[in-house]
């Protein structure tokens, strides 16, 4: 999965001389956790709303409203913005994207283009929205997860079961990370399956395989 099919494309930007009221308005009112920042495109920097509240006046602030009216109208998006930013491109996949928010503990990252011009925001709401239809599980039916030996052909031989018993395949996803080594976790979503048919089929695989759960969902 390709970042540009998930991410958010043409992205409200600003500039850096941009102030820090607009900046405050701009997120207040669209509801933004970050704003890239551009240079005749480029990406220069980021702001986010953390800072923005660091940046802005103490509560306890001696200064009159006036004031700080002023000394937001006059401190320009450079002055707090992180330069540099952590950003990914937009012909990385989805799966990459959320290695780099994971790792740098970020919810959001901007997306450039080969010119190094931002065409794009993806945050974990994308990658969630991602995961979601990979997964398939805004399609219903059944989830069988099994703990299998990691050798050929064996994830056919669970196929072709389930195909000989009329299921239709919405996904097949497959991990190393909780099973022993010499196995591996796979975890298959079907459809056109009666509870009957499951269960018959649950059976069927218990009887040749390790079988970690059966779920119907939808």
């Amino acid at each position: 999965m390709l970042i540009k099919d998930w991410m958010t494309k043409d992205p409200v930007t600003i500039t850096e001389d941009t102030s820090m009221i607009k900046a405050i308005h701009i997120m207040k009112e669209r509801r933004f956790r970050r704003i890239p920042v551009v240079s005749d495109g480029k990406l220069v920097g980021m702001v986010t709303d953390r800072d923005l509240k660091e940046a802005s006046p103490s509560k306890a602030t001696t200064l009159d409203v006036h004031e700080l009216y002023y000394l937001l109208a006059e401190l320009q998006v450079k002055e707090i913005m992180s330069r540099n930013p952590i950003s990914v491109g937009e012909r990385d996949t989805v799966e990459h994207a959320a290695q780099v928010m994971l790792e740098h503990t970020i919810s959001g990252l901007p997306v450039v283009d080969e010119a190094g011009k931002v065409v794009g925001i993806i945050t974990q709401s994308d990658v969630f929205r991602a995961f979601m239809h990979i997964t398939g599980v805004l399609q219903g039916g059944v989830q069988f997860a099994l703990r299998l030996e990691d050798r050929p052909g064996l994830i056919k031989e669970v196929v072709d079961l389930l195909r000989a018993r009329g299921a239709r395949f919405v996904s097949l996803l497959s991990s190393y990370t909780a099973a022993h080594e010499g196995f591996r976790d796979v975890y298959i979503r079907v459809k056109n399956l009666t509870p009957e048919a499951a269960a018959a089929v649950q059976a069927e695989l218990a009887g040749r395989f390790q079988v970690l759960y059966v779920l119907q969902e939808g």
